[in-house]
């Protein structure tokens, strides 16, 4: 596991994907990708294959952890303009921002109890509210220990 982020300032960039409501006790993540997956290759204005696994909380969804609390899940990809979205899809604008830039490999996803019980509440920033997500690249392989992919934690200085 690789504790130590790179601390990154990212651009505002425009995706196309998916949408589900859901709580980490009723995860539909799969359910998800697997209705967004046949849509991916019709999407002809694609900057590049990577994929995005991206969460959109409440305002307060961090102030006391509840499994049952639902946030929108989304699956997505990066398009150059929001022309030319199948019928299925939905436009989604990621706002640009600081992010915190967690490298990981396999598929143990303590990482996230990690970052938000012990890195965060020493690092200098604080959880900003714009959406979290996983940045699905070449080396992502679900549920593969080999598996490699880039965690970004929206962050402001406190």
């Amino acid at each position: 596991m690789n504790t130590t982020p790179s601390i990154i300032t990212l651009s505002e960039t425009l995706l196309v994907g998916k949408y589900i409501e859901m709580s980490l006790q009723q995860d539909q993540t799969a359910a998800l990708w697997g209705s967004f997956g046949p849509f991916i290759k019709t999407i002809s204005n694609r900057l590049d294959t990577n994929r995005y696994s991206l969460q959109e909380y409440p305002a307060h969804y961090f102030d006391q952890f509840n499994p049952a609390l639902t946030f929108k899940k989304w699956a997505l990809v990066t398009v150059k303009d929001h022309t030319n979205v199948p019928e299925a899809c939905e436009k989604f604008t990621l706002p640009g921002g600081i992010y915190a830039v967690f490298h990981h490999k396999g598929n143990d996803m303590q990482i996230f109890q990690y970052i938000y019980s012990n890195w965060l509440p020493s690092s200098g920033f604080k959880l900003d509210q714009r959406p979290h997500f996983e940045l699905l690249g070449e080396k992502y392989k679900n549920g593969d220990p080999a598996s490699e992919e880039d965690i970004y934690i929206p962050i402001r200085k406190i």
